[in-house]
């Protein structure tokens, strides 16, 4: 199984007590390469311009890229740049591309990528909840595009909403995307009308609705309408914060459940993409919990 990373992730600076911290993505390489010692690690590259103007407007492009001199700016009250975010962002976006790259042309078929910040709310022309760069998007359009695929699939199991990741693909048939997600938590977005041309399948869960339901959710309505899409590659925002140490949300989930929909997203992935799956890092902000959620997903991708 193949991984990314790129010492530049540890370089976006959020400023003191931001829960999107650099620790995030090391604790979490820390822990791979502990527990999973026959992970292939590469270094990410960075996305060209031309790959990221595929979702993104060339003016959030520019006000990503743009030079920050030094400290931390806002671009709102919880996104913020500092002088080594713009390198951070177009190597956690090329991250994806590069893993795309790997999966469709073998033999390794399963690729995660442990980068920072986190994209899937990043809609076409607005940077926002602590996301740059729509890392998952970048790759989806890169996958459609240079691959020719035409049945993409974008599980996103982060405790809030992809809102940016929905906007982007929202009339796009080649993109499906399923989500569940807390309700009452920002971005406000992913209610079950949300449906596209679609492509789009949403399902909030109540605060503290745990396993039991979450699972359920899972198999009775998001899966089988996954399986029936037979995706050509399944991309998955892998984000743990819906755990219950988790200080962001109160879903209430265990370690466990995120391995038990990892095994269930491998096996249809196995069923209709060859194996084809790249998961990318979105949320998570209690630490520890983090790195134990990434490598129970990792495992049972088979890490």
């Amino acid at each position: 199984m193949l991984a990314w990373t790129h010492p530049a992730c540890l370089s976006h600076d959020t400023g003191p007590d931001h829960p999107e911290q650099p620790a995030r993505v090391q604790v979490v390489v820390d822990a791979l390469q502990h527990e999973c010692p026959g992970l292939e690690w590469r270094e990410a590259p960075a996305a060209r311009r031309g790959d990221l103007c595929r979702v993104h407007t060339a003016e959030l492009v520019d006000q990503v890229l743009a030079p920050v001199v030094c400290g931390v700016q806002h671009i709102d009250a919880e996104t913020l740049v500092s002088p080594g975010s713009a390198r951070a962002a177009v190597h956690a976006a090329g991250a994806g591309i590069a893993a795309v790259d790997a999966v469709m042309a073998g033999p390794d078929r399963i690729a995660f990528c442990a980068v920072r910040p986190p994209g899937h709310h990043a809609t076409a022309d607005t940077p926002m909840g602590f996301c740059l760069l729509n890392n998952i998007a970048v790759a989806a359009a890169y996958a459609r595009d240079q691959h020719g695929l035409e049945r993409i699939a974008i599980v996103d199991f982060d405790v809030h909403h992809g809102n940016g990741t929905q906007a982007i693909f929202r009339e796009d048939p080649a993109v499906a995307y399923f989500s569940t997600h807390q309700s009452g938590l920002f971005p406000h977005t992913g209610h079950s009308r949300e449906r596209g041309v679609g492509n789009l399948h949403n399902v909030l869960l109540p605060p503290g609705s745990g396993g039991f339901r979450f699972r359920n959710t899972w198999a009775d309505s998001l899966l089988p309408l996954l399986d029936d899409f037979r995706p050509q590659l399944l991309l998955v925002s892998a984000g743990f914060d819906a755990h219950l140490a988790d200080p962001l949300a109160d879903l209430m989930l265990d370690t466990e459940d995120f391995a038990w929909l990892t095994t269930e997203l491998l096996a249809i992935a196995l069923r209709h993409s060859q194996g084809r799956l790249v998961s990318m890092l979105e949320g998570g902000y209690n630490l520890d919990a983090l790195a134990e959620c990434a490598v129970a997903h990792v495992k049972a991708l088979g890490g």
